[in-house]
């Protein structure tokens, strides 16, 4: 038995060093692996990088508009200490679904590089396409950024006022509505709602 094992292993190591033109299938491996291993660290390290404030408010079209409107909300500075930054709401937290969107905010690159959104003027006249998008898409996942913190099961409806215990355990418990649909604006300014239904 250990013979045969021992055959079996020399036979493996054989063909291991057996060269395939110029290197051996061992050396190929193993520097497969090696290479696998060092591009999926460098993926996952621009990945963490991509997800930080810092990151997103690098670009002065982010830290001199919608940077500055949210320090003024309550996901920035509230009594509890608990803040939110950029990634927590427009960046999905599950894998696969972090990379989608990551593969779709490489458009949004383009505004950076093209400038259409890099003075003042020029942001308030895109506003209002910017927020649907990111409206659609929020209501598309029903809210899945906002349910990573403001989970629905622990909501206690008797510490909130009349109006939100009513929406919460009507409108949501029954599907028919989610979190985005309120709740617009909530971090930003709005754009001119003029023609948006219900507003």
């Amino acid at each position: 038995m250990i013979a045969k094992l021992l055959a079996t292993l020399k036979k493996v190591w054989v063909v291991l060093r057996k060269p395939s033109v110029h290197y051996s299938l061992g050396f190929l491996t193993l520097g497969g692996f090696i290479a696998g291993v060092i591009f999926w660290g460098g993926f996952n390290t621009a990945l963490s990088v991509s997800n930080t404030e810092a990151f997103c408010i690098s670009c002065h079209e982010m830290e001199n508009n919608v940077y500055q409107e949210m320090q003024s909300t309550i996901h920035f500075t509230n009594r509890s200490g608990v803040r939110a930054t950029c990634p927590d709401c427009h960046v999905p937290h599950n894998w696969t679904d972090k990379i989608a969107r990551k593969m779709q905010a490489s458009k949004e690159v383009w505004g950076k590089v093209f400038g259409t959104i890099n003075t003042p003027e020029k942001f308030e006249a895109k506003r209002r396409e910017l927020a649907e998008h990111e409206w659609a898409r929020l209501k598309a996942n029903d809210s899945l950024e906002c349910r990573n913190c403001h989970n629905f099961d622990y909501m206690d409806f008797t510490r909130q006022s009349p109006r939100a215990a009513a929406m919460h355990s009507t409108s949501l418990a029954s599907g028919e509505k989610t979190c985005i649909d309120c709740h617009k604006g909530i971090a930003h300014h709005l754009p001119d709602m003029q023609g948006v239904e219900g507003w």
